[in-house]
């Protein structure tokens, strides 16, 4: 009996992978075994860094909120502290938005701290 391969369902898979590296440069968008490695690799980069994405933002508002409480008279930790203590619940988020697109908004939330 001949040897059954089912091309139809491994060229499909070829064509799938070499479809999703379309614009990479050089052989990493056409020849099979390096472009299946190159997207391989980049499913790896993504997972990795939709988390690092998470910790950047975090560190982005930190110092547009440390930049604006500095224009107030306070650092980041004085005023991150007094919001606490005043039992004022904002995240970075919202506060480094504050800082950036509504400044007086900011420093009303600032006079509330001092």
């Amino acid at each position: 009996m001949p040897r059954s391969v089912n091309h139809v369902a491994s060229r499909a898979k070829r064509k799938r992978i070499l479809k999703l590296t379309r614009g990479y440069f050089g052989a990493r968008k056409n020849v099979w075994t390096v472009a299946k490695n190159t997207w391989e690799k980049g499913l790896t980069y993504a997972y990795r860094d939709r988390r690092t994405k998470k910790r950047n933002f975090r560190a982005l508002w930190i110092q547009r909120i440390n930049a604006a409480a500095r224009l107030e008279g306070l650092s980041y930790s004085q005023l991150m502290g007094g919001l606490k203590k005043a039992g004022i619940e904002i995240n970075r988020k919202v506060l480094a938005d504050l800082a950036m697109n509504h400044p007086e908004a900011f420093k009303a939330v600032v006079a509330k701290v001092k």
